[in-house]
């Protein structure tokens, strides 16, 4: 079992529900989900949390036996891929079509693994447990946990049973509390080993002209401005449909598990080469996970006048989302610009990690309204009242007022930089939380006096007298 985090492979015919499960699972939209078979080709990875366990999940795309499609083989070979590197897997059918020869087809094929396997039905939202699973229990796996992944009716059962045997997560500060943790991410042959070993001084990992040098994640410890550092060198990782060693498979899990342990991140591109659909999705993805990120255009000094404007402007076209992180362009091979980085390393470390107290925030907070009040929702005033502290790495601010589900997303936006620019956040992508305080007396009853009663008695007889 991986000594990090689990990983749980959706594996399935296709249009079964396993993105939409993959959606609900992780909380994002990072899966496509249509009423369409086949959607999914490439595997998708993503974080999820249960009870206090982190695992991954791996979306897959559809398993079609023996169906002579040129995607179709590309999608099965990406799911085995998937179970390969599993520690668990659950294995979708359809409670609407019943089990189907290619159910059974697959149900076959699992076997070979010799790993655990969940049978889930999907789609068994109004059907007892016996109707949902009645027909799927010649597979061979057992009794079957009926679910419906698009309203998450039966996950927690699901999950509670699979993650049984799992431990908790163990915290990630493996390193002293107040030693960076800083992961050094991107597509291969960008220079990331390169760049590791200019900062170290000296020859400690491996680093080539051909993509695929590192295939393991390598922490590496060294002190820099009077500041322990470890520095973790990943796989690079490229498009998946690309991926074919085994080796490079599992490479994948670790570059995800290092940036989950990560304080910063920095991602680092090419600037002599595009900047791809894989830059963004790698680097979407530590934005989600909340780390501190640096982005570093590598390979600067081979640029003419012409090349770097060209490059400059991928950047700010290709990756908007990141308008919060520091942008530096080095030379990893040179050491230009190295000093600079490692600068904001410590700052966007001190930013994810900052402690602000409440009565800080909450004046940030009103000095923000005072100078942009929010727009009123159907005539009425939305009223922000004060804030504090949810957490940190990544930082979370907890505001309260009324009607705060209200508020359009442009604002929210305007309060996060506000918050950004006020307590220095470098390099941090600041999630707001916003909750609403009940009206306590919006389900009590105005019990009337005896007195008030009659009054308003009086005043009924007199309004009917008016209008006879």
């Amino acid at each position: 079992m991986n000594d990090q985090f689990p990983i749980i492979a959706l594996v399935g015919r296709p249009n079964v529900g396993k993105s939409t499960l993959f959606n609900r699972l992780t909380g994002t939209r990072d899966a496509l989900v249509a009423d369409l078979p086949g959607l999914t080709r490439d595997r998708q990875y993503g974080y999820a949390e249960f009870e206090e366990k982190h695992f991954i999940v791996v979306d897959t795309g559809g398993l079609m036996p023996d169906s002579g499609d040129a995607l179709a083989a590309l999608a099965e070979e990406q799911a085995q891929i998937a179970l390969e590197e599993a520690d668990h897997i659950l294995f979708l059918v359809d409670a609407h079509k019943g089990r189907l020869g290619a159910d059974e087809s697959i149900a076959r094929h699992l076997r070979k693994f010799k790993k655990p396997v969940t049978l889930v039905v999907n789609k068994a939202e109004g059907q007892t447990k016996n109707q949902a699973t009645a027909d799927f229990f010649t597979l061979g796996y057992g009794e079957a946990t009926p679910i419906s992944a698009e309203k998450g009716d039966g996950l927690p059962v699901l999950l509670r049973e699979i993650l049984k045997d799992f431990p908790e997560t163990p915290p990630p500060e493996a390193d002293d509390d107040d030693t960076i943790r800083v992961a050094i991410i991107g597509r291969p042959n960008v220079g990331k080993s390169t760049l590791i070993n200019k900062l170290l001084g000296e020859e400690r990992v491996v680093a080539a002209d051909q993509p695929g040098t590192t295939r393991d994640s390598i922490a590496v410890k060294f002190d820099y401005a009077g500041r322990k550092h470890t520095l973790i060198d990943t796989a690079g990782i490229r498009r998946r449909a690309r991926v074919t060693e085994v080796i490079e498979k599992f490479s994948i899990v670790k570059t995800l598990q290092a940036i989950e342990r990560a304080h910063v991140v920095i991602a680092v591109v090419d600037a002599q080469a595009d900047i791809g659909e894989q830059d963004a999705r790698l680097m979407g993805l530590v934005a989600h996970r909340g780390r501190a990120l640096i982005l570093a255009v590598n390979k600067w000094d081979g640029l003419d006048k012409a090349d770097r404007e060209k490059a400059t402007y991928h950047v700010t076209l290709k990756l908007p989302f990141l308008e919060y992180a520091p942008l530096h362009y080095i030379s990893a091979k040179a050491g230009t610009g190295l000093p600079k980085l490692m600068k904001d390393v410590q700052d966007c470390y001190a930013a994810t990690m900052r402690e602000m107290k409440t009565p800080e925030l909450t004046r940030a907070l009103e000095q923000a309204v005072e100078s942009n009040p929010p727009p009123a929702v159907m005539g009425r005033r939305i009223k922000l009242r004060y804030a504090h502290q949810g957490g940190n790495n990544p930082p979370v601010i907890v505001v309260h007022g009324n009607q705060t589900d209200k508020l359009a997303t442009h604002y929210k936006r305007y309060l996060a930089n506000q918050f950004r620019a006020i307590f220095k956040l470098k390099g941090v992508p600041l999630a707001l939380v916003f909750k609403t305080g009940d009206n306590p007396f919006k389900d009590k009853k105005n019990e009337l006096t005896p007195r008030q009663v009659k009054k308003k008695q009086r005043l009924m007889a007199r309004t009917k007298k008016r209008y006879k």
